[in-house]
């Protein structure tokens, strides 16, 4: 009889209920909803803290159980981000601009509220007219939508163009990076629509509602927990059954799997899109808990920072991407923010401020070398059960077995 999916995959229910208290907690111990012992900073720094566990879990999809190095799906997490941030800004915009005008003696009209909002959103870089990539940041509903398909859509055509080549290995990961640089480069320029280098910003300002940021940062934690938690969900489901089979199969033997009749571009295009879907969606939460994005978000050197959280946390082990994350994640906010003591050599004081990329980049060869299985692999959460040999017959007689050989 086959055991059910939980079953089959009790770290699962382990996770969500880890997620769940976690999520509990600090919405008690929160300033919004609990007893204030945590600021409202820090709650949004845990949720953002969420969000990168999110496209870890996408990252290790991709890379730990596909095989397919992508040092671009950063790019895909920052268009997320710019798709939601569209709207906020508008909507904000518009607010202020609307309740500024209606205190004329003459009601403005619709084209001097969308003049005034241009100005207001694209005066920083000289424009006041609208591109035509904003035709839709007046609808909450297709900017949603938007966050899921020009990612999806972007990663659709750049897989189908590199795996129908079957670009593999290093050349794939060139190819993934320059794709991420291209767009970085592009939307540093003021006439691509997005403000160029000065980005969105205000986005932790949540258009119409009046609630204070400490009760806003508590719906975002549990708006992140909740995609970690359903993201985890698809993502272990879909590497537990034939597709995590097959895609385990590419990346040990792709030339074995093409060989048993495996459409092996179409799995590769299938994990590729999707994990951009979920990286966007990841974004999508992050940057409104931030407050602000811009086209640096995008460098290339952000999607290599995601693969070593991945790499230390234990690559092809979900929960290992999601200890990558959040160990990476929290422990650099703690460096980088002034709070780890500086330490006095005498002769020369380490700022960490200043040390943090080197001890991140020391970690992750030393991870390399003597700890490849990563965080994860010191503490497995998969139920292993032993061969229930007693009492089987080992040999073509009954007295073959024996109770020695049973227990090895």
């Amino acid at each position: 009889m086959e055991r059910s999916f939980i079953a089959r995959n009790p770290s699962v229910l382990i996770f969500l209920a880890i997620l769940s208290l976690f999520t509990f907690g600090v919405t008690v111990l929160s300033e919004g909803f609990g007893i204030g012992l945590i600021s409202t900073s820090f709650v949004k720094t845990l949720g953002k803290t969420l969000c990168l566990c999110l496209i870890a879990v996408a990252m290790d999809l991709v890379w730990g159980f596909a095989g397919i190095l992508s040092l671009g799906h950063f790019a895909f997490f920052g268009l997320g981000g710019y798709m939601i941030g569209m709207w906020l800004m508008y909507e904000r915009t518009r607010l202020i601009v609307a309740e500024s005008l209606a205190q004329g003696d003459i009601p403005p009209t619709a084209a001097e509220v969308t003049d005034a909002i241009g100005n207001q959103i694209f005066g920083v870089v000289g424009s006041s007219e609208f591109p035509l990539i904003w035709a839709f940041a007046d609808s909450l509903a297709l900017q949603l939508a938007l966050v899921v398909l020009v990612p999806g859509v972007l990663a659709l055509l750049f897989g189908w163009l590199a795996f129908r080549s079957r670009v593999t290995g290093v050349y794939l990961s060139i190819l993934t990076q320059a794709m991420t640089l291209a767009l970085a480069l592009y939307l540093f320029q003021n006439d691509s629509g997005l403000r160029g280098n000065n980005g969105l910003s205000g986005l932790q300002n949540l258009p119409g509602v009046s609630a204070p940021q400490s009760v806003v940062s508590v719906w975002f934690l549990w708006a992140s927990a909740a995609a970690l938690g359903l993201g985890f969900l698809l993502a272990a489901w879909l590497v537990s059954g034939k597709f995590g089979s097959v895609v385990r199969g590419i990346r040990d033997n792709e030339a074995r799997v093409r060989f048993l009749g495996y459409s092996v571009e179409v799995y590769k295009l299938a994990v590729f899109t999707l994990t951009a879907c979920i990286a966007a969606i990841a974004g999508a939460l992050y940057y409104p808990q931030a407050g602000i994005i811009n086209p640096e978000e995008m460098a290339p050197i952000a999607s290599i920072y995601l693969a070593v959280w991945v790499a230390i946390g234990g690559r092809g082990r979900l929960y290992g991407a999601v200890i990558g994350a959040a160990f990476v994640s929290l422990l650099s906010t703690w460096f980088t923010g002034g709070q780890a003591p500086d330490v006095s050599l005498g002769f020369y004081t380490i700022k960490w401020v200043d040390w943090w990329q080197v001890l991140l980049g020391v970690s992750f060869v030393l991870v390399t070398l003597f700890a490849p299985q990563g965080i994860g692999g010191l503490f497995d959460l998969w139920a292993r059960r032993r061969a229930d040999r007693h009492g089987a017959d080992l040999g073509p007689d009954d007295g073959a077995l024996r109770e020695k050989e049973a227990s090895q």
